[in-house]
């Protein structure tokens, strides 16, 4: 009786050892995932977009990853991004927002196109692309577009149950796809392709979570996720996509896009829920797209979002892709084909402040015919040291600047918002969050007619108003919907106009673009359907983001003037970055003490002695004082390193 007794005690001990023991590396496994932040320093990577629009294949794309493997990896370059369309057939009648050319499988989901990406027959999708990704020692992204495609609702394929297999079913029926899409809240700017998906439904979760997790059985690393932000916004996408993503045992870096009319307030409604997010439309290769992006920066700086806190990690606002090198056209059917248009002095401002405002880096030119002076740019190491390492970034107004011309200017300080410009207002969107969205009232309820308030102390030189559009027959499919959209308006810009106001571009905008409404055809679309609510704010029923009139200065504001940016190295070194939005050489020149001024740990340079370096001139300017000073070409920058010790 003893033998077996104690046998068994011993079994019992192992096991309970052995549960333990695994226990014990699980719970070591979910703590060292944990303590890994995610997003650590800015994503940094290439993008086939820039170069290759839609039209790249499984060939060219490896052959990239090699390269980037070989000369950008060891610069931190660790991401290579297929950008949209990877499962359009590219034959005859397909383009960018063209129906029916699209890889669908059973449930709807997106595949690669089988004749551009041949290892994914038989149902594998980007397995193979990213295993050979990975063994490069890179990491693998994808584009992919907000909700479900109309390919996929046309055919009405059955919704996967990715946690139970096969379909799913809930209230004792299988689920479709016209049950979870909302066709008239289709893409925008690319309306025959996607439209979203209802995620108060189970079943439109269900979709959208087995979207991701097959993604992640794929081996995706980086997902890019489109017309969902800026105004396509669709928090509740956002927000679930994250939610799913949290779940996956493996970690996935979470970018949305586009950034057209983002602000502050809009960015910290997402910013935990990404790693990256767009702040500004399509970033090309003209010096007006360049431009567009200080405002921003600066504005989101000053709300302290730059590594703000993110998903498993931190967050940051993307400047989009650095269009430079061997470039193809925005939409085209082309790979690469031409050079970037900027020139050396723009590309050198371009970089500076995706830098300096510690931007994510992704690369977009061809990198098969990478260049000497694009490969040196884009790897410059005090370039790549700031963007990763600096802190305390943010703009810095207190310059003084004197324009070299043959008319002599007077020296004078600059100060970004200057009051001789001539100002405008356009119709644009912002988050219903912000105060100036709360301006819209009814003024004349028998006309239908709904007026903006002036907000700022600019005076408009009329009032603006739109005006309800009185009712007409409603058809069938508006019956259908009334509920769904019971209170919602469509406004006119007038009382006899045919057509109704639009919220958003139906054409994807660049970073110079006003987001400014369009009219169309009034017809059962969400983009064209409001909803005015108590508290004086416009809400539009395709992105929920409100109307509002914002300020639009002549082009000179944007594209000329100076500006200049700061931050402090992990060293101690002081960095001070000058900006030439001019079209003459201009002395730029910036005090130490108001520098000093600016940082936190103004002690550390109050009455110090410096030394500085000028990173683009590569020239040493020794001991120096009372401030740093030199003469900017048209559209450059200067960057100077100042090192800086008490006697």
């Amino acid at each position: 009786m003893t033998g077996p007794s104690i046998e068994k005690t011993g079994s019992t001990r192992f096991i309970v050892f052995f549960i333990v023991l695994n226990l014990s590396i699980f719970s070591l496994s979910i703590e060292a995932r944990s303590s890994q932040q995610h997003a650590s320093f800015p994503p940094r990577g290439w993008n086939s977009y820039d170069s290759f629009c839609w039209t790249i294949s499984e060939a060219e794309f490896l052959q990239s990853a090699e390269i980037v493997s070989k000369r950008l990896l060891p610069h931190g370059y660790q991401y290579v991004v297929v950008d949209y369309l990877w499962y359009r057939k590219k034959v005859e009648g397909a383009y960018v927002d063209s129906l029916g050319f699209d890889v669908i499988d059973e449930w709807g989901r997106l595949h690669p196109d089988p004749a551009r990406w041949p290892s994914s027959r038989g149902g594998k999708g980007f397995t193979e692309v990213a295993n050979k990704v990975h063994r490069m020692g890179l990491k693998f992204g994808i584009h992919v577009m907000g909700g479900i495609s109309t390919q996929a609702y046309n055919a009405n394929t059955l919704v996967m149950d990715s946690v139970k297999g096969g379909a799913y079913e809930e209230s004792g029926r299988q689920w479709r796809a016209k049950d979870i899409g909302i066709k008239e809240k289709a893409c925008v700017w690319m309306s025959h392709g996607f439209m979203s998906v209802n995620t108060n439904l189970g079943a439109g979760k269900a979709f959208l979570r087995s979207l991701y997790r097959q993604y992640a059985e794929w081996g995706i690393d980086f997902i890019k996720h489109d017309c969902v932000f800026g105004t396509d916004f669709n928090i509740e996408e956002i927000t679930y996509v994250s939610e799913v993503l949290k779940e996956l045992d493996r970690p996935v870096l979470y970018s949305i896009s586009p950034g057209t009319s983002v602000t502050p307030t809009l960015a910290k409604e997402v910013s935990q829920l990404v790693n990256m997010y767009r702040i500004t439309g399509d970033d090309w290769d003209t010096w007006k797209d360049v431009a567009a992006h200080f405002d921003i920066s600066r504005d989101l700086s000053a709300s302290s979002m730059i590594g703000a806190r993110g998903l498993q990690g931190k967050s940051w606002p993307d400047l989009d892709m650095l269009p430079l090198g061997w470039l193809t056209d925005q939409g085209s059917n082309f790979g690469p084909h031409r050079a970037c248009n900027l020139n050396l002095e723009e590309q050198k401002s371009q970089m500076t402040l995706w830098s300096i405002a510690k931007s994510p880096l992704m690369f977009g030119g061809d990198v098969r015919k990478l260049d000497d002076t694009t490969y040196n740019l884009i790897t410059n190491p005090t370039l790549l040291e700031i963007n990763s390492y600096s802190s305390n970034n943010k703009e810095f107004p207190y310059i003084t600047v004197t324009r070299v011309s043959r008319i002599k200017h007077k020296s004078h300080p600059h100060h970004p918002t200057g009051n001789n410009i001539s100002t405008k207002h356009a119709f644009g969107l912002t988050s219903c969050k912000e105060p100036k969205a709360n301006t819209w009232s009814i003024v004349d309820k028998n006309r239908g007619q709904i007026c903006w308030n002036q907000y700022s102390s600019q005076k408009l030189e009329k009032p603006f108003c739109l005006y309800n559009r009185k009712a007409l027959p409603a058809s069938d499919e508006e019956i259908k919907h009334n509920q769904l959209y019971q209170g919602k308006l469509h406004l006119q810009t007038n009382e006899k106009a045919e057509s109704c106001l639009g919220a958003s571009s139906k054409e994807k905008l660049t970073s110079k673009d006003y987001s400014r409404g369009t009219l169309s055809p009034c017809q059962l679309d969400a983009n064209l359907m409001w909803e005015l609510h108590t508290n004086g704010t416009l809400e539009n029923s395709y992105s929920g983001l409100c109307a509002v009139l914002n300020p639009v200065k002549a082009a000179e504001a944007t594209s000329n003037g100076v500006r200049s940016w700061i931050a402090t190295g992990r060293r101690g070194e002081v960095y001070v970055a000058f900006f030439n939005l001019n079209q003459e050489k201009t002395t730029i020149s910036a005090k130490i003490i108001d520098i000093a001024k600016a940082l936190p740990n103004k002690k550390n340079l109050e009455g110090a002695s410096c030394t500085s370096h000028e990173l683009w001139s590569g020239k040493d300017f020794g001991p120096t004082k009372d401030s740093v000073s030199i003469q900017v070409e048209p559209h450059g920058p200067a960057l100077f390193v100042l090192h800086c010790s008490h006697a």
